[in-house]
């Protein structure tokens, strides 16, 4: 690749990225420099960060403590995205830990010197397999697991947590044919175009208030932002008996279903967008809700 070819692949780059506000990349800088990340150089963390912890991460390294406290994983990834693969493996006291920041965007550290509060309001984005062998549910290979096997596997995640999940998706294996074939898709360019359209119209609608997303909403404001009437109720009181759904677990698929609509350009929550977001909650309907 000559020099003008690397010029525009890191144009292209660039205009891929999302890059923080200038009061989000302020509290970003600070959290990496009291963990002594920013080097020599110092400088401003200017795009949202990501951060993939291995699953032999340790509590402390991952929500933040030591001797002298310093921020964890979950503090790292303030306004980013934290990624963490192979979810039931990692340690269930640091997962039963992230509870607070995934509910607060802050996580409280007490040691004998003090209490340290740092950030962590970020997006959580999980993988696993949906057995120990992985083969659950595919055509093409055997699963060795029985029911309880996988129940067991399961239930290395407490329903508390993945009360605090919004989406919870199964994604099927593709095969060989279908992952090689050239069809044609919706473009990113043309979702992220969507998307921005749906913040536009989240950004309007929470005018004033501390709010600046539906992911943000909470307590008795739900009701006011994701206002419920005819259908729509009936369909989330019927799924929230069936499946005995918790009160944040309502609270939570009425914000995905506000999402949704607001995805569709629909001034209104309807059944319809109830019935996608509750379809979201896979791991609840197999009868693990917390």
């Amino acid at each position: 690749m000559n020099k003008h070819s690397n010029i525009k692949a890191a144009i292209a780059y660039d205009d891929l990225r999302e890059w923080l506000s200038a009061a989000e990349a302020l509290e970003v800088t600070k959290i990496y420099s009291v963990a002594g990340l920013l080097g020599a150089e110092g400088g401003i963390v200017a795009s949202r960060p990501f951060r993939a912890p291995h699953h032999t991460i340790s509590q402390i390294a991952l929500c933040g403590g030591g001797t002298h406290p310093r921020p964890g994983e979950i503090s790292l990834a303030q306004n980013g995205v934290l990624f963490l693969d192979e979810l039931p493996e990692f340690s269930r006291n640091a997962l039963e830990v992230m509870r607070q920041p995934l509910e607060e965007g802050t996580i409280a550290i007490a040691r004998a010197a003090g209490t340290f509060v740092y950030p962590a309001r970020f997006t959580l984005v999980a993988a696993m397999n949906p057995c120990p062998c992985g083969f659950r549910g595919t055509r093409t290979s055997d699963c060795r697991c029985d029911d309880t096997a996988v129940a067991k596997y399961i239930s290395k995640l407490s329903g508390p947590l993945l009360d605090r999940i919004d989406l919870h998706v199964d994604v099927a294996r593709v095969a060989f044919d279908e992952m090689i074939a050239r069809r044609g898709a919706e473009s990113s360019a043309a979702i992220r175009a969507r998307v921005e359209a749906a913040r536009a119209v989240q950004r309007a609608r929470y005018g004033n208030t501390p709010y600046h997303a539906n992911a943000a909403i909470v307590g008795s404001d739900v009701r006011q932002f994701c206002p419920l009437e005819g259908d729509a109720l009936a369909l989330l009181r019927a799924a929230a008996l069936r499946v005995h759904l918790s009160a944040r677990a309502i609270d939570r698929i009425a914000r995905v279903a506000r999402t949704i609509a607001d995805l569709a350009g629909a001034e209104t929550i309807a059944a319809a967008h109830i019935a996608e977001a509750i379809g979201f909650r896979s791991l609840e309907r197999r009868g693990h809700a917390a």
